[in-house]
């Protein structure tokens, strides 16, 4: 006799329709906006160690810089492992996890004694740390946030430079007070808010129906019909339309097995046998895609907008953390004074703010496309640090990290923002953690390469100039990526006239 198929309706936590853009929404940024400080504003405030560590153990600006290039490439390779252990655990505990790695990898770099110990502790297991804090959070905020996203991504980043502004002297009186091991391990003892700011990361939640196919015979084939991934405590991200379409196929598909007239001839029966076993494992095959996609997207790298945007990262974070890395060794090596060097990385940063606060508002306006006012600032970007060497005194530095940070925040507040708009915020979570991946490249060898023209050329200003290069050639895939947003545009015009013309 055939199996009748059984309907089982199931209640389940499902993604709300739409954003809140408020209400708890508030205490997600504020958690995000701690998190960029605890992690990029460190990183940015670890010039003041730079010049301390490169004395201390004798060696030269290529050596000290792998620290900070290894915690940089760290961060962007465990992105996406932090996307994958978010989906399997949730973002709660991920953070939390991370914020102790942070603390733990710093306090235990204070002990070491040499740089590759540097290397392992604040380079590797620091930057691991970081890494599982700043994707999840960054993920939850652009779920928390639709209509105000931009401002919101503005607002959040702003915490590395709020606390790049407070903890670039602070780092600078604790070594002067307790020496450079001192300072890191009341630097270990600060990063321990991050497990703080896990905590506050509450999922969204909601309640829905789905309905269940269960075919209780041979194995109990069970198969959902929901074109949801189903995310941890409840949270639920909206998978791509085609999977969801091939999933229901292939539902539609087991739940006829064995069905038809009674009275079949058994010669029919081998064949029956054979369609139910290929039917088995079809969706065998579709539930391990649906598995894999849900914790690694792995689709994203057949998108060819996506894969431009990568590349724009790569070179990018080759020209991102050189000059804060080499600012105060640049204005030490012109003769300014410590706390007037530390000063700058302050000026920067106060500036860094209003132009994350004040661009991000911008955005949030669409007058222009954010793609194309984020190509604007890269090219200013890079222009600037051309422009760098020419400064010797401490006015014209001032003038120039003035300058520099308002521009690094203009870029940096969109960029997210700019992501998502180009993969889609459902896929938000796993093109993060790509594209930190593939950016690891520029993260990593951005310093090295900086610090290797640097000591070939006994001048700091060199560092400058590979980092305005490498924006400028950012910047050119940038304007790629707007190109080909405009032919996708106009290929969709001409297929709804095409459309409205046949009708």
């Amino acid at each position: 006799m055939d199996s009748p198929v059984k309907a089982q309706r199931v209640r389940i936590a499902a993604a709300p329709a739409a954003a809140p853009d408020g209400g708890y929404a508030w205490f997600i940024l504020l958690s995000c906006f701690l998190v960029f400080g605890l992690t990029f504003g460190v990183i940015k405030a670890f010039g003041v160690f730079y010049v301390e560590i490169q004395r201390y153990f004798e060696t030269t600006a290529t050596g000290s810089s792998w620290i900070t290039s290894i915690a940089v490439a760290t961060i962007h390779v465990g992105a996406p492992i932090a996307s994958a252990l978010s989906a399997r655990y949730s973002h709660r505990s991920v953070v939390m996890m991370g914020g102790l790695l942070c603390s733990v990898g710093v306090v235990t770099g204070a002990f070491a004694r040499n740089l590759i110990e540097l290397y392992i502790t604040v380079g590797f297991l620091s930057g691991f740390g970081c890494g599982l804090t700043w994707t999840p959070t960054v993920t939850m905020l652009s779920w928390y946030f639709e209509k105000r996203r931009p401002v919101a991504n503005a607002l959040a980043s702003a915490g590395e430079c709020i606390l790049t502004f407070l903890l670039t002297p602070l780092f600078q009186l604790l070594i002067d007070s307790y020496s450079w091991r001192g300072a890191m391990m009341v630097l270990g003892g600060l990063q321990l808010n991050l497990c703080v700011c896990g905590m506050l990361l509450r999922p969204l939640k909601a309640t829905g129906e789905v309905i269940h196919l269960s075919e209780d015979k041979e194995g109990e084939l069970a198969l959902d019909l929901e074109s949801l991934s189903v995310m941890e405590e409840g949270s639920y991200q909206r998978k791509p339309n085609c999977l969801g379409a091939e999933e229901l196929k292939t539902s539609e598909e087991a739940s006829t097995i064995k069905r038809g007239p009674s009275n079949k001839t058994p010669g029919e029966m081998p064949n029956l046998t054979i369609e139910s076993q290929d039917n088995k494992s079809r969706a065998k095959r579709a539930e391990l895609r649906t598995k894999i996609i849900r914790y690694v997207d792995y689709t994203l790298i057949t998108n060819a907008r996506f894969m431009v945007y990568s590349m724009f990262g790569v070179f990018a974070a080759l020209g991102f953390f050189a000059p804060a890395l080499f600012l105060v060794p640049y204005a030490r090596s012109r003769g300014i004074q410590e706390y007037q060097a530390a000063a700058l990385l302050s000026i920067s940063a106060a500036l860094d703010l209003a132009g994350r606060v004040f661009f991000g508002w911008v955005a949030n306006l669409r007058l222009v496309e954010t793609v194309q006012q984020l190509t604007v600032t890269v090219f200013l970007l890079g222009g600037m640090l051309l422009l760098c060497p020419l400064a010797s005194s401490f006015l014209e530095l001032a003038a120039f990290s003035a300058a520099y940070g308002l521009v690094y925040g203009a870029t940096v507040s969109i960029h997210i923002t700019v992501l998502a708009e180009v993969v889609g915020v459902h896929r938000l979570g796993s093109a993060l953690g790509f594209f930190m991946l593939i950016r690891s490249s520029g993260g990593l060898l951005g310093p090295p390469i900086a610090g290797f023209f640097i000591d070939k050329m006994s001048d700091y200003g060199m560092g400058f100039l590979m980092a305005g290069v490498a924006l400028i050639v950012s910047a050119l895939f940038l304007l790629l990526l707007h190109q080909m947003n405009r032919r996708d545009r106009g290929s969709t015009a001409m297929g709804r006239d095409l459309s409205t013309d046949m009708k």
